[in-house]
């Protein structure tokens, strides 16, 4: 049975971000689940039923570990997903959103604000110690779920696309100081346009973006750290209901 613990905590520690970065060693990664996995046992070991001659049971009991561990740490990537889409669309209205970076935890060529407001969100999520709900979250899963206990269905896959919806939502909510901004900026600048039609509206546009950009994310600090912080204690509220369509 420790070997289904290991299974779900491991797939999600390959999932959740932080967690999953390549910087941090397989080994620890694996020691981490381990750990983890030992100290839930003894609470589940009394219910636990006996896996002695069930071959094909415990190998979908094993799937359905795997399954419940990355759909756990999904969701959660979902929510910085949203984050880093914010980044991308302010990065966009700014005019720099050509300039990319890489993302060691993607691996892939992300905006400059993106990354940045990934960072932002990760550290906000350490920092609350909102990883230590989701892994409070975890361990009750084993309570809602059991080993041997999950049953296969299309209710997760339901939650999950509409956790893929709000992840625009979010991206909207978070970017929407900037974007407003630049959009009344952008408005602003066309009015002189016509007003002023000696004036270089382009050349005064790129520069007049990507300041005004820069001050309002400064200006929107405080309600960053707020509502991420907000949406971490209530994220967890959406885990359980995940557990729940299992």
């Amino acid at each position: 049975m420790l070997f289904l613990i290991f299974l779900r905590i491991g797939a999600m520690m390959l999932t959740l971000p932080v967690f999953n970065s390549r910087s941090i060693p397989i080994l620890f990664k694996a020691g981490l689940s381990i750990s983890a996995g030992l100290l839930i046992l003894p609470l589940l070991s009394p219910a636990l039923p006996p896996v002695s001659g069930m071959t094909v049971t415990f190998g979908l009991a094993a799937l359905g570990e795997v399954l419940v561990g990355a759909v756990l740490g999904f969701a959660v990537r979902l929510l910085f997903a949203g984050v880093q889409l914010a980044g991308q669309l302010a990065g966009f209205q700014m005019g720099i959103g050509i300039a990319n970076v890489f993302d060691p935890v993607t691996s892939s060529q992300v905006s400059v604000i993106g990354q940045f407001n990934n960072l932002l969100a990760m550290l906000v999520f350490l920092v609350t110690d909102a990883h230590h709900i989701f892994l409070r979250a975890v361990a009750d899963s084993f309570r809602l779920i059991p080993p041997l206990g999950v049953h296969y269905s299309a209710a997760p896959s339901g939650t999950i696309i509409g956790l893929g919806g709000e992840m625009f939502i979010l991206a909207v909510q978070i970017g929407a100081p900037v974007i407003v901004a630049l959009m009344l900026t952008n408005v602003a600048l066309g009015i002189m346009a016509r007003t002023v039609p000696q004036m270089n509206v382009f050349f005064v546009a790129a520069p007049a973006s990507v300041v005004v950009g820069l001050a309002l994310m400064g200006l929107s600090l405080p309600f960053f750290w707020s509502y991420m912080n907000r949406l971490f204690r209530e994220f967890p509220e959406v885990v359980y209901t995940l557990l729940n369509t299992f």
